[in-house]
């Protein structure tokens, strides 16, 4: 579990620690006050990402050269300094050559109420889903992402130039298609990984009987020896819009409740559907490590109606530690937890 968390001119904190407990951390206090910052420090130190930001720089106090996010979970010692000009990562107080090592310690699952962008959202949201989550089941992950990144930036470059030559854009397709292929069949197959914990979800929170929901991945370049065949096919379509058209930057994870996109389900289901892509990786990555994951819950309990709420919160991973925000403590039952309360960037613990 994280039991400290220290930050320094990370967002709108100049300076702040805490500790956290097992089971459930409730932070209490109006919005506009740091708490949404606060679980996005938790995920930068494990993960070295935020779930809110494709990049870092924004994460940086106004004025600030750059921030920092030090803490101890299940024992070891994690330190990320960034700024736009330096990056260093230390664990157990040894400076890291690469991320790989830091990035075994902890996992993560995000909650939020912008999580209904996963199933209304364009396929962008869908694919930063699954990549969140394939780079915490899969070492190699994040470097074939790198790697097609890098190569997809420069091919479109090239093809973006007054002249085109193939030639010099050919150069960037084998790159592509390596770390392409490797993309594509790890999310191929954490998609079929999710669809049964995603149904069991569904089923779980939205109490109604009959109701499945089915997952299915739709590459957008085929896979295998297809996507080489999709990217020479998409010649003419590439220099007509300027862009490389097919490949793992297309995909898509299809949706569908008893057949039926979620187009066609109510504002009910939609947001139970949110919340079963979130309890299935949860679920997933605890049976899939002999460690649990933080669960990182931003202001949802208010929004959801008891009976979601109750599911939701009775089919968490037993045991895992629970870092919550929220405005007010209204929709909370019995024990919750140790209480925090969050006014003015000054945390203090309540209960």
């Amino acid at each position: 579990m994280l039991t400290t968390l220290k930050l320094r001119d990370f967002r709108c904190f100049a300076a702040l620690e805490t500790e956290f407990a097992p089971g459930a951390n409730v932070i209490v206090g109006p919005n506009a006050q740091g708490k949404t910052s606060l679980l996005e420090a938790a995920c930068v130190l494990l993960r070295l990402q935020s779930p809110r930001s494709a990049t870092l720089g924004p994460l940086v106090r106004l004025g600030a050269a750059g921030f920092v996010v030090d803490g101890f979970y299940s024992g070891n010692h994690l330190q990320f300094y960034y700024s736009p000009r330096r990056k260093k990562l230390a664990l157990d107080s040894v400076e890291q050559p690469s991320a790989a090592e830091a990035l075994k310690i902890g996992r993560v699952v995000w909650f939020s109420n912008s999580d209904i962008a996963l199933v209304r959202g364009a396929a962008e949201e869908r694919r930063r889903y699954l990549d969140f989550i394939a780079m915490q089941m899969e070492p190699g992950y994040r470097r074939h992402l790198r790697d097609y990144e890098k190569a997809l930036r420069s091919r479109n470059r090239l093809l973006k130039a007054p002249s085109p030559r193939w030639r010099e854009i050919a150069a960037f397709d084998e790159p592509l298609l390596a770390a392409g292929s490797a993309i594509t069949q790890a999310r191929s197959r954490l998609v079929a990984a999710l669809d049964p914990y995603a149904a069991e979800a569904q089923r779980a929170i939205g109490g109604a009987v009959g109701e499945t929901l089915t997952l299915r991945y739709e590459p957008g370049g085929g896979e295998g020896e297809a996507f080489a065949a999709h990217l020479v096919a998409g010649r003419d379509a590439d220099l007509r819009l300027r862009q490389t058209t097919v490949g793992p930057h297309r995909d898509d994870m299809g949706l569908a409740l008893n057949g039926l996109g979620p187009e066609f389900a109510s504002e009910g289901q939609q947001r139970t559907l949110a919340l079963a892509l979130r309890l299935a990786q949860a679920r997933l990555l605890a049976a899939r490590h002999d460690s649990l994951p933080l669960l990182l819950l931003d202001d949802i309990f208010g929004e959801l109606d008891p009976a979601r709420r109750n599911a939701l919160l009775l089919h968490l991973p037993a045991g895992a530690q629970q870092i919550i925000t929220t405005t007010h403590l209204d929709w909370a039952q019995g024990e919750i937890g140790r209480v925090f309360r969050l006014e003015n960037q000054v945390l203090t613990m309540e209960q």
